[in-house]
């Protein structure tokens, strides 16, 4: 049903209800009989398109379904409960005996339009025939009008024209309800050359049709592709009559203006609504906005609204609220704005809808201060926000990194007694999921099982991640395996994430574990998947396995991103292979054009292990003058010292936010790059300096941990060069305890492997585990990888108080002198080694002895 019988289907209610578009053959009224159909052209025509609908099983209904009680009358509820539970061969006569006399024709209405709204057109129709025959209940022309409705409902043209021709017969007159009921049912099927006869033909029979004949006609001519003229004809006949146009009228002239892209034509009929004084509705301007919206000229509405507020006839709020979607579905944030001061300047109060729209807009284009802004003014109006405007609110924020503020907004709208619904709870669990808020979403979570609400997949794969955020492995599992027990099933996008939590663990044996689950349970794996999956591999220094992950994605046709080229990148990186380094930086370059922040930090990684400083120093300078991408500058400056100053830190401290929109999977991978390049450029303070924006902006949650007896650092989802920053900072912080007076713990350690490796003798294989290591070993030989427990390196307080007393001062006079110098080396201004780009792709061994085989070999190996 068209937008147009909405405001009167009521009134000939089943007549104009939805029904479906199947056809059937046409009517030949009384005075047509004796013609052949060939004399009548439009009869003729609409007989060759329209085929007989097909007779129908006979379904007389469920015998369980009653009537609402209170809905009718005592007797009409019986007689509709009796009729339900009638079988396919029973007697309706027998059933009414006990009703005769009893019941009025106007009861007998309420039980054809019960059985409509059932789709019960078979049990409608015996009904109707049993009343045919009768004496005290022979139909009037309203039931006519009815069945004649609820058989057109149902495409049944044919039948529908029987009725409307016995009526003669049956000594009932034919008046307006019966003419516009058969128009309806021929209009709604699409057969409006046949509405037009009937038209015609009421009309030579003296009747004059009224609104709704006319409403009907021209719906079903605008919906027919009837021409615009002739539906301009049609409205003038009708004014001509002294049929005055109301809603509905206009509202269907819009629509076809809408369909036809007829801007002039419905600026014309908008005019004349309001010259007659027609107010119009939420229809009509979403027909003004779609009709002008398709020729660009979304102002234009705009100003019909001014003329009428010129005019005394104020639009209601709906209409203004379609016109801010459209212009906020633009991204036109002045215009947004220009409609919302001007309903406010009309004295029409914004309600809900229209601020949800403005927040929402404003918060896609990360415009958060005036969202908050314009929150803010809401609640001063005092127009309470409703679910809806605090769903957008949690989506916004949580989309521009403001994660701590999406949960206060949760804490809000609990205690302004605003009903959270399931888009509230995913949204919320979505941000603490990219925040690694795991406390947050707990609670949110037991807060959802409190309401008897059954947690989404969405909700729990937000879960998992915030656990995975705060490396609580055991937590993410746990909370994975509840989702089966609870109903509710993983998706891919949990998998993946589950996949994520372990990769940057370097947990490989665990991913290795949820690969062949969901092989198991026959959930393909998809390319963010064999991401993660290399990830793992590269993080645990499995660096040939990291490799055939990526030739495997590629012989699976799981094409790889940037994100992918990005991850084989970092593992030539940690295998310090500067050639397969290029190539890769190369093939990124040729995909996106513009590598990222983290990729030039490997690239300077890679070149200052290798020491090739001329290489790094181009590099650097081509960050620093990068005019694409403030990101490159600012970072390629910190790097260099530009930004050493307290009072221009500031600029590091922008993107540093900037970035944290991000989340903190992305937040890990950008500091651990800069952490890398910083420390093997030897810029060492500078590395400090960064690890404490990092640690500031919620990440590494599990870095450091103090109490009597353990002091411990905790580096195991850090890269080398992170593990050596975060290392020399807490020994020398501790160091600094140790002299301000407080007492040396039982036992430090620093944790290099977590999971199934904590005591798997490849622990050493680690890539942090050997990088801190050799750090700590440098320090004092007291600290070691003990039997009992090889994931942590540990050093028990006697040899702590010993190591730490070598760096007491000799004399008063002298400054204490840290375990671990953390200050910036100079950049050297040229290299000392040569390119090996001359070199054969065999087999090459990093400082560290790691063999590894090229990315050229394995696929030519067939890995």
């Amino acid at each position: 049903m068209t937008k147009l019988a909405l405001s009167y289907h009521h009134a000939l209610s089943p007549i104009l209800t939805p029904t479906s578009t199947t056809h059937s053959n046409l009517p030949f009224p009384a005075k047509f009989h004796r013609c052949h159909p060939h004399h009548f052209p439009i009869l003729r025509r609409s007989l060759s398109i329209v085929s007989k609908a097909k007779s129908r099983e006979l379904i007389l209904g469920n015998p369980s379904v009653t009537v609402e009680k209170g809905k009718y009358s005592y007797d009409v509820e019986t007689l509709i409960n009796k009729l339900s539970s009638l079988p396919p061969r029973g007697s309706i006569a027998r059933c009414l005996d006990a009703f005769k006399n009893k019941l009025s024709l106007s009861d007998f209405s309420h039980v054809f339009k019960e059985f409509a709204q059932r789709g019960d057109w078979q049990r409608s129709l015996r009904l109707f025939k049993y009343m045919q025959r009768q004496i005290w209940c022979k139909p009037n022309e309203h039931i006519y009008s009815l069945i004649i409705g609820i058989l057109g409902r149902e495409g049944l043209l044919d039948k529908s024209a029987e009725i409307f021709d016995e009526m003669v017969t049956h000594s009932v007159s034919r008046t307006v309800l019966s003419y516009t009921a058969i128009i309806n049912a021929y209009g709604r099927n699409g057969q409006y050359e046949v509405a037009l006869e009937l038209l015609e033909r009421m009309k030579s029979d003296r009747i004059l049709p009224n609104i709704l004949t006319y409403n009907t006609v021209i719906n079903a001519c605008a919906r027919g592709g009837y021409s615009w003229e002739g539906l301009l004809s049609l409205f003038g006949e009708m004014r001509h009559e002294g049929v005055h146009p109301d809603l509905v009228t206009y509202n269907t002239l819009l629509s076809a203006c809408s369909n036809r892209g007829l801007g002039d034509e419905a600026e014309m009929v908008f005019r004349t609504m309001n010259e007659s004084g027609v107010l119009p509705d939420i229809n009509t301007y979403s027909y003004l906005v779609d009709t002008f919206g398709k020729l660009g000229k979304l102002e234009k509405v705009s100003e019909l609204l001014g003329e009428m507020e010129a005019g005394g006839n104020l639009p209601e709020i709906m209409s203004y609220n379609v016109l801010l979607e459209a212009y906020a579905h633009s991204g036109k944030i002045k215009e947004a704005m220009g409609v919302f001061r001007q309903m406010q300047a009309a004295g029409c109060m914004p309600n809900a809808g229209t601020y949800s729209i403005l927040l929402n807009l404003f918060g896609k284009h990360g415009r958060y201060d005036e969202v908050r802004e314009l929150f803010l003014e809401m609640k001063v109006s005092n127009t309470e926000p409703d679910a809806e405007t605090y769903n957008i609110l949690i989506e916004v924020f949580g989309e521009g990194g403001y994660f701590k503020e999406v949960v206060t907004l949760f804490h809000d709208m609990v205690e302004e007694n605003v009903e959270p619904n399931m888009e509230t709870y995913e949204g919320l669990i979505y941000a603490c999921g990219k925040g690694g808020l795991h406390g947050d979403a707990k609670r949110i979570l037991l807060h959802m099982h409190e309401k008897g609400l059954v947690p989404s997949s969405k909700a729990y794969t937000g879960v998992v991640e915030a656990y995975g955020q705060a490396s609580l492995y055991e937590e993410a599992l746990v909370a994975f395996n509840t989702m089966n027990e609870v109903g509710s099933m993983p998706t891919i996008e949990t998998y993946n994430s589950l996949i994520h939590t372990f990769a940057k663990g370097g947990l490989y044996k665990e991913t290795e574990a949820i690969l062949s689950r969901m092989g198991d349970l026959g959930v393909p794996r998809n390319r963010d998947s064999l991401n993660g999956v290399i990830e793992a591999y590269r993080q645990g220094g499995q660096f040939e396995e990291a490799i055939k992950a990526y030739v495997d994605m590629e012989k699976v046709r799981c094409d790889p991103d940037e994100y992918t080229l990005e991850a084989v990148l970092s593992v030539y990186c940690f295998a310090g292979l500067v050639d397969e380094s290029e190539a890769q930086f190369t093939e990124i370059r040729e995909l996106v054009t513009q590598p990222s922040v983290m990729c030039y930090c490997m690239m300077l990684a890679v070149y200052a292990k290798t020491d090739r400083w001329d290489k790094a120093n181009e590099l650097l300078n081509e960050m620093r003058t990068n005019r694409a991408s403030n990101i490159h500058q600012v970072i390629g400056q910190m790097i260099k010292g530009d930004f050493d100053d307290a009072n221009n830190w500031q600029m590091v401290e922008y993107v540093f936010d900037k970035l944290n929109s991000e989340g903190c999977g992305l937040g890990i991978r950008f500091y651990n790059t800069i952490l890398e390049a910083l420390w093997c450029l030897g810029q060492k303070e500078r590395a400090a300096r960064v690890l404490y924006e990092a640690t500031k902006r919620g990440l590494y949650p599990e870095l450091y941990r103090k109490n009597k007896l353990i002091w411990s650092v905790d580096v195991h989802r850090m890269w080398p060069g992170g593990a050596c920053t975060a290392i020399s900072v807490w020994l020398n912080n501790m160091q600094e305890l140790l002299i301000n007076g407080e007492e040396l713990p039982q036992l430090a350690t620093a944790v290099v492997v977590r999971g199934q490796m904590e005591r798997s003798s490849i622990t050493r294989d680690f890539p942090v585990a050997k990088a801190a290591y050799s750090l700590l070993k440098d320090v004092s030989s007291s600290f070691c990888l003990p039997g009992w427990n090889k994931g942590r390196i540990i050093c028990q307080k006697p040899q702590l108080k010993r190591i730490f007393s070598k760096s007491e001062p000799s004399s008063e006079d002298s400054e204490i002198e840290d375990i671990v110098t953390l200050r910036n080396s100079p950049f050297p201004l040229s290299g000392t080694k040569k390119s090996t780009s001359d070199q054969k792709p065999q087999s090459t061994s990093d400082a560290d002895g790691i063999s590894f085989r090229s990315n050229t070999e394995l696929m030519t190996s067939g890995v």
